[in-house]
């Protein structure tokens, strides 16, 4: 990514809801809505591709690294059959493989501990990217509830609603519901696909709620 993960991530993070929520008074709210939400979909979206790719480098050094210990086991065997063979000159050659072998693991386990490290925090990105995106999404419904009860209340000396606030109720809603609805995870191709994957990140989250409340009850003495 251009901008780094945690000064990109951090600012999206960091960034008052109650920013948007006053923008909204003084700025089109489709272009600030739309720009924001942008911002923390794009941010997800690298953050997967990110993630994506150190898994798949996790599982091939994994990989290698099961080869190597499964060469290092058959090398001994076969120092064994050269010893009792007399064969020392391929029981050298064998040892030295295996000593080859030792020298390289130390350093592919440190990869894949990196690896898990950094897979742990890619995901804590997403996570509290997610929570941001909810407490935009909260912050906003707010907000109109808001705007409604001041359309409903400011009225004309006719005692009819003002066009001023009416409109602006409307204008807000109306854009906030069609970016809302339109800000699926990066290349989703339908609207169907959308609906599984908010489904399944709502089903992942309460899980993961349902687990916390679970430890934190058996923690409680009696």
């Amino acid at each position: 990514m251009a901008e780094g993960y945690i000064t990109r991530i951090g600012r999206l993070i960091s960034a008052s809801a109650n920013t948007l929520v006053d923008s909204l008074e003084n700025v089109a709210p489709q272009m600030v809505m739309e720009q924001t939400i942008r911002e923390i979909d794009d941010a997800m979206s690298d953050v997967r591709q990110q993630l994506g790719k150190v898994e798949a480098a996790r599982y091939l050094s994994t990989k290698g690294l099961n080869n190597d210990n499964a060469k290092h086991a058959e090398l001994q065997d076969q120092i064994d059959v050269a010893i009792n063979a007399g064969r020392d000159d391929l029981a050298e050659a064998a040892i030295a493989r295996q000593m080859d072998i030792e020298a390289m693991i130390p350093v592919v386990e440190k990869s894949i501990a990196d690896a898990d490290a950094e897979i742990i925090e890619l995901n804590s990105y997403i996570q509290a990217l997610q929570a941001k995106k909810r407490e935009m999404q909260s912050m906003v419904d707010e907000y109109v509830k808001a705007a409604k009860h001041s359309a409903q209340s400011g009225t004309d000396s006719n005692g009819a609603p003002t066009s001023n606030a009416t409109d602006k109720v409307e204008n807000a809603t109306s854009a906030f519901n069609r970016i809302m609805n339109n800000a699926g995870a990066p290349g989703v191709s339908s609207n169907a696909d959308a609906a599984k994957l908010a489904e399944l990140e709502t089903l992942a989250r309460n899980n993961r709620i349902q687990e916390r409340l679970a430890k934190a009850k058996s923690e409680v003495k009696p």
